[in-house]
């Protein structure tokens, strides 16, 4: 008799192991969702900065290509021939509007989309979980 009590506190402390495992398997991957949600805003963040300085680098360079071309040309051709004056104008606005799209460019390229913290947690509780069970 004291043998089959003693099986049922054991049987019944290892489904409250089970159970106790269970709920914390839940909150750990709510935990992990939510931490992956903050490191996805943080980098579609800095990604959305980065485009919006694209766009205004464009907008920056349209309308120095419309001002420039209006009042350089026109000045320069008093003094060379107006064809190589808008080339001139021209050359100096298109560098100009190249800098600021590559340096745009080359910020998004080295943002890393894929929330690493996120995946290396992911693994350690994994490894967690492995050794609970055996």
């Amino acid at each position: 008799m004291a043998a089959q009590q003693q099986m049922v506190k054991e049987e019944r402390s290892l489904g409250d192991l089970f159970s106790e495992l269970a709920n914390e398997t839940t909150v750990l991957v709510r935990q992990e969702v939510a931490l992956a949600q903050v490191e996805l805003t943080t980098k579609a963040t800095r990604v959305g900065k980065n485009v919006g300085f694209l766009a205004v680098g464009g907008a920056v360079a349209y309308a120095a290509v419309l001002s420039i071309l209006a009042g350089v040309i026109m000045l320069l051709g008093l003094a060379i021939p107006v064809w190589l004056s808008a080339i001139i104008v021209g050359l100096v606005v298109g560098g100009i509007a190249y800098f600021l799209v590559s340096s745009a460019l080359a910020e998004l390229r080295a943002t890393d989309p894929v929330p690493r913290e996120t995946v290396e947690t992911i693994k350690e509780d994994a490894q967690w979980l492995k050794n609970q069970v055996s």
